[in-house]
């Protein structure tokens, strides 16, 4: 690299790429690959690296930059765990939309059921939804259905049972028609809020 203002300023753009690609892969990354990165040599950019983690170390920084014999990878520094475990084990805040709720409904009372067969029930798409239950851990899926395709089957779990205070399936309580009708009307409006847009 050039020296001067423009070698300094080539080298800071360097560091940033490296820092950015080291981020977004997550693992190690040899060393080689990220000098064809910067379209610098093996040993330019093995400086480069040198110096960004003397600065991590020497600023404070949550991260740091390891070395794995001709790879590195960006870490968090082992003093940072203990905070690391609090976020982990605080608990996630379940939003349940009216359409999550009843797609979640319909899975209760109709498991083990493919999603083609909720998205008949409610008129409409249920990704969204499905997705939201699993991550949630409030749904899994059970198998598949023996038919064409092997469609999933959604069930519910114990989580969902623990959530909404019930031992079993059993003790969840019986649907109404008014309900039933009501989860059609709900969805026939969002058909149509869809088609508005």
């Amino acid at each position: 690299m050039r020296g001067g203002m423009r070698g300094y300023m080539e080298r800071t753009r360097a560091e940033a790429v490296l820092e950015a690609v080291l981020f977004t892969m997550g693992d190690s990354v040899e060393v080689k690959s990220l000098a064809d990165v910067i379209e610098e040599d093996v040993k330019v950019t093995k400086e480069i690296l040198g110096e960004m983690e003397r600065r991590y170390a020497r600023e404070d920084r949550g991260i740091a930059l390891v070395w794995f014999d001709d790879a590195v990878q960006l870490c968090t520094k082992s003093e940072m765990y203990e905070y690391l475990i609090r976020i982990a084990k605080a608990p996630r805040k379940m939003v349940l939309t009216d359409t999550v709720l009843e797609t979640l409904s319909i899975i209760a009372y109709k498991q083990p059921i493919t999603r083609a067969e909720i998205e008949r029930i409610r008129g409409v798409s249920c990704d969204h939804a499905i997705n939201k239950l699993l991550e949630y851990d409030l749904v899994t899926e059970l198998g598949r259905l023996n038919a064409p395709g092997r469609p999933l089957l959604f069930g519910t779990t114990e989580q969902f049972l623990r959530s909404f205070g019930v031992k079993s399936l059993e003790e969840l309580p019986e649907l109404n028609p008014v309900q039933v009708e009501e989860f059609k009307q709900q969805a026939e409006a969002e058909v149509q809020m869809q088609l508005d847009i």
